[in-house]
């Protein structure tokens, strides 16, 4: 007779093998473009990594720790605003106020409306039979071993996401770093999206966008823990206009004053990844990449890597 762990291990074998899984043959290859421009300001995202494909229907966004996220006692996340002028900016203005949209045991969704932001939109958030109006930001928190986490954040006037994973052990929290766009990626005086209407479902940990020039997309939660946060998203077709679907954004200054600082990559016949410093980056065709740290910064020390993989066709 079989020991019982090894027909443990059959059985689950089994049912592996029964189970259909998409194939790494799948995988699309879309163009990587660099965007970014010099800055000596630590708190403008001059990094601007464009994703272009008319095909891709599907991708995964995956944020996780740095490899010396182990190595950090003193997290350095405090803003630097040496060498930045930002009297440029827009300013319109709004009446500040701070209101929890759902919550359960587990989740919060909480809204915030800044007394001051870029741009005027004003998009409707929607929970169930509840709508917000003109919120600047929505934060995701998850009850993990007793405290509240903030793990994503979205700021629906301009179509900015951040992710985070659960802080480590050895950490009581870790810093954002990175955002990305769900696209259409419009430009303006910095790239946005134009969200027309945003839709939480706690039932299936899915946010759904519908764009204001048409199209939809839908990013579903589909794992946390201390190691990772990784998002699902699905895209509906619009009429193409030539814009990125997927954007990243993030500040580079120096290797050590940075929230990215190298890029990696593999297109679909590479036996191995490519590597490069970010601002020296051009582009490249990749069926995945990878855009974070090897070193550690004094800039937001623990944010994430940003990984962008599976990229996808088809419903």
């Amino acid at each position: 007779m079989r020991p019982a762990g090894e027909l443990a291990c059959i059985a689950a074998l089994a049912v592996a093998l029964a189970t259909p899984v998409n194939s790494a043959s799948d995988d699309l290859a879309v163009d990587v473009v660099n965007a970014s421009t010099p800055t000596l300001c630590a708190e403008t995202d001059n990094v601007y990594l464009k994703l272009l494909s008319p095909d891709v229907r599907r991708f995964t966004i995956e944020a996780t720790h740095p490899a010396y996220v182990g190595t950090i006692a003193v997290e350095h996340a405090a803003a630097d605003f040496h060498n930045c002028d930002m009297s440029g900016d827009p300013v319109h203005r709004f009446v500040p106020r701070r209101v929890t949209i759902y919550e359960s045991e587990e989740w919060q969704l909480i809204g915030h409306t800044y007394e001051s932001f870029w741009r005027p939109n004003q998009v409707p958030v929607r929970v169930g039979q509840r709508v917000e109006n003109g919120l600047h930001l929505i934060q995701l928190w998850h009850r993990f071993q007793e405290r509240a986490e903030e793990v994503l954040v979205l700021y629906p006037a301009d179509g900015y996401w951040r992710a985070r994973p659960l802080p480590p052990a050895h950490l009581r929290w870790t810093a954002y770093g990175s955002s990305f766009l769900i696209g259409p990626v419009e430009a303006g005086q910095r790239p946005f999206v134009d969200i027309q209407d945003v839709t939480f479902d706690p039932a299936t940990g899915t946010v759904r966008l519908v764009f204001a020039r048409g199209g939809a997309a839908t990013l579903k939660l589909a794992a946390l823990d201390q190691n990772r946060i990784v998002l699902q998203t699905s895209l509906e077709p619009r009429a193409s206009g030539g814009q990125p679907f997927a954007a990243l954004r993030s500040m580079y200054v120096t290797e050590t004053n940075a929230d990215v600082a190298r890029l990696a990559w593999r297109g679909r016949a590479d036996k191995g990844w490519h590597e490069a410093p970010i601002m020296s980056f051009e582009r490249a065709s990749a069926v995945e990449l990878w855009a974070g740290r090897t070193i550690p910064s004094r800039h937001n020390l623990s944010a994430p890597d940003m990984v962008f993989r599976e990229f996808r066709a088809g419903p």
